[in-house]
């Protein structure tokens, strides 16, 4: 049994939010839109963009929670996977792993 069948799938949203807005003031203000709830998971934020984790489910519930967070967030797009978020919009492109491979002849 793999662990994805047991928790589920996620899906990443990729929010336009204010520019100044960095990931631990986006934290706080989902945490006092949720009032105590559970909150989804912010992966990433600055630059003016944010990335949300969430069940696939929940993704209404998120764009009300970044909304009610930031009112000026914009859900622009859902995706299963980071990689294909930062492929469609490079202004969240973090530092790219190094790839450990051996030097050539």
């Amino acid at each position: 049994m793999t662990v994805k069948s047991k928790r589920g799938r996620y899906r990443y949203v990729a929010f336009r939010v204010s520019p100044g807005l960095t990931k631990p003031a986006l934290i706080s203000r989902v945490r006092e839109a949720c009032r105590g709830g559970s909150g989804p998971y912010v992966v990433q934020a600055g630059g003016g963009m944010a990335v949300v984790r969430c069940a696939p489910g929940e993704r209404d519930r998120v764009a009300e929670i970044m909304a009610a967070a930031d009112a000026g967030s914009e859900s622009l797009r859902t995706s299963g996977t980071l990689r294909s978020l930062r492929d469609r919009y490079p202004e969240l492109e973090q530092g790219k792993k190094r790839s450990h491979q051996a030097p050539g002849p």
